[in-house]
């Protein structure tokens, strides 16, 4: 038996979704929450095995939330549930400790499916969802590679690799002390980093 928990600020949805989960074999509701406070307050002495999040509540959001009660309830699996799909909300809502992410027009057997996927080690997502997920790694990996750089900046990250001081590669590549500082400024820039040991991570190669 799946122990449920949801937390959901429109009534008609949450006491749909109790009926549902309370009508079909194998799963149960223990509880319903209308807000995000009560669920920090009450839920973790329930300890459901999984508990279904909608984004957009009153006052403390379902990300907000999340990120609150995971810590209490490690062992909870947390599947949001909203009407958007923006990037932002997936990914801060995984970030926050979901495992999974599913839009409220999903069909009730497929919202049954997520529960059953998630409590055994799966990470349910809308087909929308996954999409914008796989398309988001496919930016970054477009981005990721040393053709975002000139030659002159490669040679300075390899340099860096080599554990060069700023100094040392200016007297290597014969070029001022802050040329070098401008060049690392744009690789920083380019590849989106703040070091030296990212930059080197990024660039595949080096």
């Amino acid at each position: 038996m799946i122990r449920v928990v949801i937390i959901e600020d429109i009534k008609e949805i949450r006491e749909g979704l109790q009926m549902l989960i309370n009508g079909s074999d194998g799963y149960i509701c223990v509880q319903t929450f209308a807000n995000g406070e009560d669920a920090i307050e009450k839920l973790p002495s329930l300890c459901p095995d999984v508990a279904l999040m909608d984004i957009n509540l009153p006052g403390i959001n379902g990300i907000e939330a999340v990120h609150i009660l995971k810590p209490k309830c490690p062992d909870t699996l947390f599947i949001m549930s909203t009407v958007y799909e923006d990037d932002e909300s997936v990914f801060e809502s995984l970030k926050a400790g979901a495992s999974g992410y599913l839009l409220k027009k999903t069909t009730p057997v497929k919202i049954l499916e997520a529960i059953t996927e998630v409590f055994q080690g799966g990470s349910p997502m809308s087909g929308q969802i996954a999409r914008k997920v796989i398309a988001t790694f496919h930016q970054k990996d477009a981005i990721d590679g040393s053709e975002l750089l000139t030659e002159r900046e490669k040679e300075i990250l390899k340099s860096l690799a080599k554990g060069l001081r700023y100094k040392e590669i200016a007297a290597e590549l014969s070029i001022k002390l802050e040329t070098v500082r401008s060049h690392v400024r744009n690789i920083y820039e380019k590849l989106q980093v703040q070091s030296r040991t990212e930059a080197i991570n990024r660039v595949r190669g080096n």
